[in-house]
């Protein structure tokens, strides 16, 4: 469904950080969809680096990885879930990128010789960041990262104030999330807080048509008739966001309280009914499994969950299709060894290793893998979870005993894994090169790349046929001078790019399950379209668990 101009719904959030203002704007595209619409969605983050691909997880959370090889914010991983969005560079904006084009564009002459300035020239270059998604959506969501009164998130505040005026009262929309805490020593919710946080949203010009209270329960109607007099805002504009126990039930938690009807009438939009049965069916399945596994998660940045975000959403969505619930078991790999390696593993039935960088817990990682395999325990290496699948293998069966990767330990006399300088880009046909000086930032192999698949292999039999695309963010891969002693040893290549130089997975044929990939599966996975390494590792996690309480329990009835 066409409109002649497109519609602009801008997300900004107050009070405190994390109150899910992502989450809303996914959910909020989810419902849109529900009713025909096309939706786009952008995040707008205030920070001056030109992405988060150098930030720390334990700062950032998740860096996000879209098909072009953005490293993006982790909210984007939320609107691609929620929505069928196809996203890139344009949908994720900072400071740094916006300033980046503007001073270049100043070195270039672009500006007359005017003197450069935030107001018209930032706010400008942000309007403009946001125009070009218009073409062929209906609907364009903008998150603005960040709290009000931040100081560095006033330019885009100021951008987006005048919007309205460029496109038109009716085809743009303000919403704002905030916080109704409740007080238990009191026994009440608390409105003020939602009254000074808008306060200071009107105070630099931008009125808010619906307000999203975050609460821990459903806000009463004299509640909202309070937040709604002190916020000139209708009563039935004042939506409660309740917290709930799954964050796919959002959309249709909204659309109870009626934010979908609110958005399409104050925009002037007519829509077919909302069609949710796959929402309500999706809430069914997680909520009514038939079994459960617990797959340990062997990682530095256990610490905080938000690292693994994407992958553990991806954790739950391979559940799905074998009904069955996964239940994460977060593993220090910096206190794993091998003296307490089965311990700690010993409840698992699945381990999966995820990516990162850098040196620390490499040790404990490779204990996990080593664990899985000489145990016959579902193993899902990804990224480097896959490069320390093979130093353990060329070290405890290839006999290669000083196996390592060059990141950690450069002068190792076997370095099966390496950074290779020199390789064939299919996307952009060309040569690319890269050593240990070039920049950390975007040097990277970012975005979607082709795999072919061998047949009779684990990878062929998830996805059904012999050529992929995954999504790739990582610098070091397989050394391919140790390919054929490790093949000899009984390493299985399974996946490698079209012209062969790289190798993309391996596995091990003598095992139930057991398969390293270099790209990030998890990224491309949807509640809706589970990935299949996903649904065939829980299904052999399943599996696992299966045979092992059937054996405990048979040797228990022997007893």
């Amino acid at each position: 469904m066409a409109y002649q101009n497109t519609k602009y719904i801008f997300v900004t959030g107050g009070v405190l950080s994390s109150l899910g203002k992502g989450l809303a704007s996914a959910a909020i595209g989810a419902l849109l969809e529900s009713r025909g619409l096309s939706v786009t969605l952008q995040k707008l983050d205030p920070y001056i680096n030109v992405d988060p691909g150098t930030m720390n997880p334990f700062q950032h959370g998740e860096v996000f990885v879209t098909d072009d090889g953005s490293e993006t914010d982790l909210d984007l991983g939320h609107y691609e879930r929620f929505t069928h969005a196809k996203l890139g560079q344009d949908n994720n904006f900072t400071t740094g990128k916006i300033y980046h084009s503007v001073i270049t564009k100043e070195r270039r002459g672009d500006y007359l010789g005017g003197t450069v300035q935030v107001i018209p020239h930032i706010t400008d270059e942000i309007k403009e960041s946001i125009h070009k998604l218009a073409d062929g959506v209906d609907i364009i969501i903008v998150e603005i990262g960040g709290t009000i009164g931040d100081i560095e998130s006033l330019p885009f505040l100021e951008a987006i104030r005048q919007f309205r005026a460029d496109v038109g009262r009716d085809n743009a929309l303000y919403i704002h999330l905030t916080l109704v805490p409740y007080i238990a020593t009191a026994g009440e919710v608390k409105t003020k807080p939602t009254q000074h946080s808008v306060k200071e949203l009107r105070s630099i010009g931008i009125q808010p048509d619906i307000l999203l209270c975050r609460a821990d329960r459903y806000l009463p109607k004299e509640i909202k008739q309070k937040i709604a007099l002190f916020c000139n805002v209708g009563v039935d504009a004042v939506i409660s966001a309740k917290d709930v126990d799954c964050i796919y039930e959002v959309p249709l938690m909204f659309h109870k309280e009626g934010l979908d009807n609110k958005i399409v009438e104050m925009l002037h939009i007519w829509t077919r009914a909302p069609r949710l049965e796959p929402w309500e069916d999706l809430i069914r399945r997680i909520t009514s499994p038939r079994d459960s596994v617990t797959i340990a998660i062997v990682g530095k940045y256990v610490n905080l969950t938000e690292s693994y975000k994407s992958l553990n959403e991806a954790l739950c969505h391979g559940g799905l299709p074998n009904e069955c619930r996964v239940n994460l078991m977060f593993v220090d790999s910096e206190k794993i060894d091998g003296d307490n390696c089965v311990k700690m593993l010993k409840d698992a039935d699945g381990i999966l290793v995820p990516g990162g960088f850098g040196p620390r817990g490499i040790e404990g990682k490779i204990c996990a893998a080593r664990h899985a395999r000489e145990n016959k325990v579902p193993y899902f290496g990804i990224c480097l979870g896959m490069q320390v699948a093979v130093i353990e293998y060329a070290r405890h069966v290839a006999g290669l005993k000083n196996a390592h990767s060059i990141e950690f330990e450069e002068n190792t006399p076997d370095p099966v894994i390496y950074l290779m300088t020199e390789w064939y880009d299919e996307k952009t046909d060309t040569v690319q090169h890269r050593d240990t000086d070039s920049n950390k930032g975007a040097t990277m192999r970012l975005g979607a790349y082709p795999c072919k698949l061998e047949e009779a292999t684990f990878a062929y039999h998830a996805y059904g046929r012999s050529e992929i695309s995954e999504r790739h963010r990582h610098r070091y891969e397989f050394n391919n001078a140790y390919l054929s002693p490790l093949k000899e040893s009984g390493l299985v290549i399974s996946g490698v790019s079209p012209y062969r130089d790289l190798v993309e997975i391996i596995e091990l044929a003598e095992h139930p399950w057991f398969l390293g990939c270099q790209f990030h599966p998890e990224f491309k996975s949807r509640p809706m379209d589970p990935h299949p390494l996903f649904r065939e590792f829980i299904r052999a996690a399943l599996a696992h668990k299966r045979q092992r309480t059937g054996a405990v329990n048979g040797s228990m009835h022997t007893q």
